[in-house]
């Protein structure tokens, strides 16, 4: 069964919360936020996306690699329509880049999502992420060795994606064809949210701030 979109169930205090946490990790001017469907409450980018535009950068332009490509902060045109055609409620933030809640096992539990409207190259290969935080240190530091072991093993058994560490964040990251068809881009999306919200609930019981 997949996500039902929209924000998730539940006291605001929760997204306060989650936001006031996630705010700490912007490592990038604070970007300007784009509102959402009247019904949504907005929160800006700097309060909820992991890793900035400097993250951004060490993923980008590998040897030989051809870089990123520019967007406009209405996000890539072809991202927004498959997302418009799957029904699902999003943001956008100052870099352009969809962001998506999605509620979880009955509503118990929600998780958070982003589709990148930047995508890479790599000679004939172009790529688009999809970003699903699960974990987050304290102080932003390195994840601690038990964390990063665990995340690596995942990452073995993993069918899509696997995890990268960023000021103190563990991020699942899913890449798929950046022309890719909308029900791939799909279920990019499902696996993504998946896979961070059941390693949040291991590495956090009774938690659920992503």
């Amino acid at each position: 069964m997949r996500p039902t979109p929209g924000l998730p169930p539940g006291p605001t205090s929760r997204l306060a919360r989650a936001a006031l946490l996630l705010g700490a990790l912007a490592a990038a001017p604070a970007w300007a936020s784009v509102a959402a469907p009247a019904a949504t409450p907005v929160l800006s980018a700097a309060e909820v996306k992991p890793a900035a535009g400097q993250a951004k950068a060490r993923q980008t332009d590998p040897p030989g690699g051809d870089g990123a490509r520019a967007v406009s902060k209405d996000g890539d045109p072809q991202v927004r329509a498959q997302l418009d055609a799957l029904g699902y409620k999003y943001q956008l933030d100052g870099d352009g880049d969809f962001i998506l809640t999605f509620s979880l096992d009955d509503d118990k539990r929600s998780q958070m999502a982003y589709v990148l409207s930047r995508t890479q190259r790599f000679g004939s290969l172009k790529v688009r992420e999809i970003w699903s935080p699960a974990y987050r240190t304290g102080d932003g530091g390195a994840l601690p060795a038990a964390i990063a072991n665990r995340l690596l093993e995942d990452g073995q058994l993993s069918k899509l994606g696997g995890w990268v560490s960023q000021d103190g964040v563990a991020v699942f990251v899913v890449k798929i064809d950046a022309d890719a068809s909308q029900q791939t881009l799909d279920d990019a999306i499902d696996y993504a949210v998946r896979a961070a919200d059941q390693m949040e609930a291991e590495l956090t019981p009774g938690q659920d701030e992503f």
